[in-house]
């Protein structure tokens, strides 16, 4: 392997690398690539490798698409990549990685919400 003249080949080989999302799309319509980069590297520079999507929006069937490529994910934790806290909760989702805590505490507030909601809707009895 030839390193290239300013260096910059050894630092790319020995930087720490994380997981995490890339947002493309348009302004109401968000899109996120799952990729691998060095950790100091600014969000729309160039990546190390793309390793899956997410599509937030859900589709005429209610669903939020995600695309994964497991065994190159494995292979970056294996070597020491980190995860940012959003793809961390994807991942646990995904039965990949534990189910974040995050992810506990966002399930437990929706049920919060689901009760009140059915509390306000049951009709008071009739007092006559």
């Amino acid at each position: 392997m030839l390193v290239p003249s300013s260096g910059t080949g050894q630092y790319a080989a020995l930087s720490a690398k994380i997981i995490r999302f890339v947002r493309h799309g348009c302004t109401n319509r968000p899109f996120f690539h799952i990729v691998v980069a060095e950790r100091r590297r600014e969000q729309f520079e160039p990546v190390i490798e793309q390793v899956g999507s997410y599509d937030p929006m859900p589709n005429e069937r209610n669903e939020k698409l995600v695309s994964l490529n497991l065994e190159r994910i494995a292979y970056w934790l294996g070597n020491g990549a980190d995860c940012t806290k959003p793809v961390q909760e994807l991942l646990g989702l995904s039965g990949f990685l534990p189910i974040h805590p995050l992810s506990y505490m966002a399930a437990w507030k929706n049920r919060q919400v689901a009760e009140a909601a059915v509390v306000e809707e049951k009709p008071e009895g009739d007092h006559k």
